[in-house]
């Protein structure tokens, strides 16, 4: 049996303007476009399942394209809310096809970076039969702390 890893815990946000911690118990590897674990204190916002449709409801054919469409739609949702992308906390992605979604990475990549440039969250990728909407390849659920 391996030793219990003791947890960082982050030190208290010292005033409203702080942003969420990232997590990582001592001892373990950095995680890479992603983070183990977030803290945040403060008034949270949250998203429903997001998907990558425009405002006429019309999707990109790819999944990268989609999943641009998705960020940027987080993005405003997320604004809307007194929130901004740096906020962010976790995000839960749906996919349709998990070989699709690692197909992809470098141009998921570089989707994820023009919306939400170098802030990595804890993050879940889950693949499912299907979405509701029939053309959406992608589906992403967020959640953001703001200070108060």
């Amino acid at each position: 049996m391996s030793k219990p890893v003791k947890p960082v815990i982050p030190m208290p946000l010292a005033d409203e303007d702080e942003r969420p911690v990232s997590l990582n118990p001592e001892g373990w590897l950095k995680p890479v476009g992603y983070a183990n674990g977030m803290s945040a204190k403060g008034r949270i916002v949250v998203t429903g399942g997001v998907v990558g449709w425009d405002l006429m409801g019309k999707f990109p054919e790819d999944f990268a394209g989609q999943a641009l469409q998705c960020f940027s739609n987080i993005k405003a949702i997320i604004e809307a809310g007194g929130a901004s992308v740096s906020h962010i906390v976790r995000l839960t992605w749906y996919v349709t096809d998990v070989e699709e979604y690692l197909a992809n990475l470098k141009p998921l990549g570089k989707a994820y970076r023009a919306i939400f440039g170098q802030h990595y969250p804890a993050m879940a990728v889950v693949q499912v039969v299907r979405l509701v909407e029939k053309a959406a390849k992608i589906e992403i659920e967020a959640t953001a702390v703001v200070a108060e």
